[in-house]
C-alpha cells in the first residue's frame, strides 16, 4: 500500500494520538467520532513512565505540564468529616518522578489541536457496518455515507462498536471486576483549593476534589456490586442506580449526589477490563481501551492509550504498509506492557473500596498513625513501586 488510508473510530486519547503518528509516518488517517466535538471535562488522569516519552516525542510535554491539575494534597475523612490522615498530592495520587497529572479533557484538547489541521475529523457519525475484503474495508456510516479504507482501527473505548462489528459481542472480551464508577462536576461547596477529600464506607467510596483548572469540583464514586443490567446510554437509569447504592451513606455524599442531575459531564460505568486473544483481524485492529482496557482503577488507562497508539503507528510504518506484519509487531511489542498494567486494576481497587467495617477501622487507624511511624516514606514507596514498574515495562523504539 502506498500512502494507506486508515479510518480511526473514536476521537479518544488513543484515537487522536494514533492519528498524529500515522500522519507523521505518511499515512492518511480519518477519525470518525459519534459526539459532535472532542469531549471536554472529565476526571484527572496521570501520564506516567513510557507515556511521558511519547508525549515528549510529540512535542507537547511542556504544554501538559502547564495544564497540570496542581492538586496539592489529599485527606481521608470519616463520616463526621474529620480528617483522619492527610498527605501531599503526589503521595496521595501514587505519582513518582516526573509523572504528570492533567484533566482528561485538557489532554484531549491538546491532542486535537495538534491534529485538527492535518487529519480529517468526521463528527456526529459512527460506523454502522464493516466489510473486510482483500483490497480494503468497505464502511457504511450511520449517516448513510459509504467509503473504502485500506485499514480500520477501533479506538472507541470499553464498549467498542468497532470491536463488536469485527470481532464479536462485547461479553466475549469484557470482564467485570465487580465494581462501578461514577464521576461528574459539582459545585465546590467545601471550598477546596487544589485538594482532595476521600470518604470510605463499607463497599462504598466517595471523593471530591478541586484542581487549578476548575473553579468547581469533581465528585467520584466507587462501589462494589454484583453485575447490574443497565442501558449504557440511559443517564436517568444510571443516576437511580448510583443514588440507590449510596442511600445509606453519610458525610457529604447526599449533597454531592444532588449535583448529578444537572452535571454536564455525568459518567457511569462498570470497572471492567478487556482481554482479547488477538487485537487484529484482517484489515481491522483495536487500540487503547477497546483492546486492553485496564480499568480506571489501574491508573494506567491513558498511558496505555498513548503508548499503544505510538507503537501501532510505528509498527505499521516499519512494516512498509504491510498490515499483517505491522499488526503482528504491534502485538509483540505491546502485549507484555498491557498485561503488566492490567494486573494493577484488581489489586488497586481492593485498597480503594473496602468490603467491611472492620477493614475500614484497621485502615483508618493505620492512616492516622502513619505520620508517627518510622520508615513511612519507605512504606509509601512500596505502595507506588508496582505502578512505576508497570508504567516503565516497555522500551520504546524510535520508528
Amino acid at each position: 500500500m502506498k500512502n494507506p488510508t486508515i479510518l480511526i473510530s473514536g476521537a479518544s486519547v488513543a484515537g487522536t494520538t494514533l492519528a498524529y503518528w500515522l500522519h507523521r509516518h505518511g499515512f492518511t488517517p480519518t477519525v470518525v467520532e459519534r459526539a459532535s466535538e472532542v469531549r471536554e471535562g472529565g476526571y484527572k488522569i496521570d501520564i506516567r513512565g513510557a507515556a511521558l516519552e511519547v508525549v515528549s516525542r510529540m512535542g507537547i510535554l511542556d504544554e501538559i505540564r502547564r495544564e497540570r491539575t496542581d492538586v496539592q494534597g489529599g485527606s481521608v475523612v470519616n463520616a463526621a468529616g474529620k480528617r483522619v490522615a492527610s498527605m501531599d498530592g503526589d503521595t496521595f495520587g501514587g505519582r513518582v518522578h516526573e509523572d504528570a497529572e492533567i484533566l482528561r479533557g485538557d489532554l484531549s484538547r491538546l491532542l486535537y489541536d495538534l491534529t485538527r489541521d492535518k487529519v480529517a475529523y468526521l463528527f456526529d457519525d459512527s460506523i454502522a457496518s464493516l466489510t473486510d475484503g482483500p483490497d480494503g474495508v468497505d464502511v457504511v456510516f450511520e449517516s448513510g455515507k459509504r467509503a473504502t479504507y485500506d485499514l480500520v482501527v477501533g479506538a472507541d473505548g470499553l464498549h467498542s462498536n468497532t470491536r463488536r462489528l469485527a470481532f464479536g459481542p462485547e461479553q466475549q472480551f469484557v470482564r467485570d471486576l465487580g465494581y462501578y464508577v461514577s464521576i461528574f462536576s459539582v459545585p465546590n461547596r467545601l471550598d477546596l483549593d487544589r485538594w482532595e477529600l476521600t470518604y470510605v464506607g463499607a463497599g462504598r467510596t466517595a471523593l471530591t476534589y478541586s484542581t487549578a483548572k476548575d473553579t468547581g469540583a469533581k465528585a467520584m464514586f466507587l462501589f462494589s456490586s454484583e453485575p447490574i443490567a443497565y442501558d449504557h446510554r440511559d443517564r436517568d437509569q444510571q443516576q437511580r442506580i448510583l443514588a440507590g447504592a449510596y442511600a445509606a451513606e453519610g458525610w457529604e455524599v447526599p449533597r454531592l449526589l444532588e449535583g448529578m442531575s444537572s452535571a454536564p459531564d455525568f459518567y457511569f460505568d462498570s470497572l471492567s477490563q478487556v482481554h482479547m486473544d488477538r487485537w487484529s483481524t484482517g484489515r481491522v485492529a483495536v487500540v487503547g481501551d477497546a483492546a486492553y482496557c485496564a480499568s480506571p482503577a489501574s491508573g494506567q488507562g491513558t498511558s496505555l492509550a498513548l503508548v499503544g497508539a505510538y507503537v501501532l503507528a510505528g509498527e505499521l510504518a516499519a512494516a512498509g504498509g504491510d498490515h499483517e506484519a505491522g499488526f503482528a509487531g504491534y502485538e509483540r511489542e505491546m502485549r507484555p506492557f498491557a498485561a503488566a498494567n492490567q494486573k494493577l486494576g484488581p489489586a488497586n481497587i481492593k485498597r480503594m473500596v473496602m468490603r467491611t467495617k472492620g477493614q475500614i477501622r484497621v485502615a483508618m487507624t493505620m492512616l492516622s498513625l502513619m505520620r508517627f511511624l518510622p520508615g513511612k516514606d519507605r512504606m509509601m514507596a512500596k505502595v507506588v513501586e508496582p505502578i512505576h514498574k508497570a508504567a516503565t515495562a516497555i522500551s520504546l523504539k524510535s520508528y
